[in-house]
């Protein structure tokens, strides 16, 4: 496997029109109306408003590159933004698209059974959308920046969170080339990609309508809606696949773990879901931001000793040393083994099991695929790194000065002065930014009047973390089965360990599990696309006819 970033180009052209849906305008944008047919009349009212018409859509054709760089004319059918609920907060971003491929290189394709692929585009939390989407993958965030006058604190989009971040060096989900939707449709697959409210949208009254869970419960509206239109979206529903990168990653992960727990049946009731099963077939993560109640440990457990970009210099050593401390205690409950008989993960070991699971491996593959100059060149550049026997070894300590500055100051996700994009996340009502962990709270730096979390916090927490639906509430019935998660080796947004958690919990779970780490690339790298493609083909049993 060659880790190197490939093109995708596209040229879109209307060569013809189906039939036109109703049109509503929504903030500004106009948003097509699904239709109702005679036969639904079982259904309930709602339901009928949530009828896909397989009549609407608009006649396209893009040329792909895939990833053997062979380009592809495929012509598909494109619905633009349909809203899946029934009282939706912000149709803006309660909507999505679809595309089908008809037509790939002047063959005719049947579509009626293919995957269907399920690709977000958050990143930071923030609200993503699809309202104006013309193409396939043609939607993303917004609201990169915190509303005019929302008295934001200073610093209160991190770097890791601002649109410009999560996804520019990504061609996962998202970003300037989207290139999962994009070989999906050349190799056949149905593709959805929904919108979703995120954490800095707020309305005229000042309430905060996006923070959590908005964000879990609108994916899991959207699956619910083309799980409720099976046999009028083309695809098979029952082989959805989901991929997201960074926050989109872990609302991916949130997705599988989660499929039809009761939790969330309140809020979907209360936008108008769907009555069907958000349960998912596989799961797509790129470097996934979750787990955030133990973040800020893991992630000194990781990085405490590295430099910030920011200053050059290290953190508060007892500030980091006390988050040490809390991972190595939330590890240990965790009672989590290793991938490929490793042994209990525990904070004295997880170095060594990273170095010898992931690190190694990924630069081994990565100095195997270059030429033996290049390969030269760079272990003269990077002498940490022994060349023997077409493996490559080196310790944890090396691998981190290799690595560098890390991005984020400390605590990295609930900061004590709440200007973390997280802080926003779990904020409510008019209130902009709250901490969600005991040691934040605790150590406030803002005035706030209780250093204690507020009342409704665990409940949220539980319902944005994976974790807890594969260690707390072990998910059987709804669970995805199958698992592709990637992170690049010098991603320092999160710590290396929560990916790796998620990894080994499923596979002890008894899932289908394809993890690895991209070597030198950074936070939200996707080097492997075409394997992806291939994994869900393989995956699902799906015999392409392209």
């Amino acid at each position: 496997m060659k880790h190197r970033a490939r093109a995708v180009k596209r040229r879109n052209v209307i060569i013809g029109i189906g039939a036109t849906a109703g049109v509503a305008a929504v903030g500004g944008i106009a948003l097509t109306a699904n239709a109702s047919t005679d036969k639904d009349t079982s259904e309930s009212t709602a339901d009928k408003s949530l009828v896909f018409d397989p009549t609407a859509y608009t006649k396209k054709t893009t040329t792909i590159t895939d990833a053997d760089n062979v380009e592809h004319s495929v012509t598909y059918h494109f619905w633009k933004a349909i809203t899946y609920v029934a009282k939706p907060v912000d149709a803006t971003y309660q909507s999505l698209v679809v595309s089908v491929p008809v037509e790939i290189d002047g063959k005719k394709i049947d579509a009626s059974n293919a995957p269907i692929l399920f690709a977000n585009s958050v990143g930071g939390y923030l609200p993503s959308s699809v309202a104006t989407a013309t193409e396939v993958g043609g939607g993303g965030m917004s609201g990169g920046a915190m509303p005019s006058g929302s008295g934001a604190p200073t610093g209160a989009m991190p770097s890791s969170s601002t649109a410009s971040n999560a996804n520019s060096n990504t061609n996962a989900t998202g970003g300037a080339t989207s290139s999962n939707q994009l070989l999906a449709l050349a190799a056949g697959y149905v593709v959805v990609e929904p919108g979703a409210r995120g954490r800095t949208l707020k309305n005229s009254s000042g309430v905060y309508y996006g923070t959590a869970p908005a964000a879990i419960v609108d994916l899991k509206a959207a699956v619910r809606y083309v799980k409720f239109n099976k046999g009028r979206i083309p695809g098979n529903t029952e082989r959805i696949v989901s991929a997201g990168t960074s926050a989109g990653g872990a609302l991916s992960s949130l997705l599988g773990a989660s499929g039809d727990s009761p939790i969330y049946d309140k809020y979907l009731k209360e936008i108008g879901a769907a009555d069907a099963s958000d349960a998912i077939f596989a799961t797509g993560a790129w470097c996934p931001i979750t787990d955030l109640e133990h973040a800020d440990g893991a992630y000194e457990w990781n990085w405490g000793t590295n430099v910030t970009q920011s200053t050059s210099k290290v953190v508060d050593q007892t500030v980091s040393k006390a988050l040490k401390a809390q991972f190595a205690e939330y590890q240990a409950s965790l009672k989590l083994r290793g991938l490929d008989r490793f042994g209990p993960l525990t904070a004295r070991n997880y170095d060594d099991y990273l170095v010898e699971q992931y690190l190694q491996p990924s630069a081994t593959t990565y100095l195997a695929a270059l030429s033996d100059s290049a390969r030269e060149t760079y272990l003269k550049a990077n002498t940490f790194i022994t060349w023997k026997n077409d493996k490559a070894t080196f310790s944890w300590a090396d691998y981190l000065t290799h690595v560098g500055a890390r991005k984020k100051t400390t605590p990295a996700f609930d900061a004590f002065d709440l200007s973390a994009g997280e802080n926003n996340e779990f904020g409510a009502e008019k209130t902009l930014a709250r901490h969600f962990t005991a040691y934040g709270a605790k150590n406030d730096s803002t005035g706030l009047s209780s250093k204690r979390i507020a009342s409704d916090i665990p409940e949220l927490l539980n319902l944005m973390n994976p974790m807890y639906h594969l260690v707390d509430k072990v998910n059987e019935k709804g669970r995805s089965k199958h698992w592709w998660i990637r992170l690049g080796t010098s991603d320092t947004d999160t710590s290396h360990v929560i990916s790796a958690n998620l990894a080994a919990r499923v596979n002890e779970l008894g899932d289908d599990v394809n993890h690895l780490y991209y070597w030198d690339q950074g936070h939200g790298a996707n080097t492997d696309p075409g394997d992806f493609i291939k994994w869900i083909a393989k995956v699902s049993g799906y015999k392409s006819k392209v």
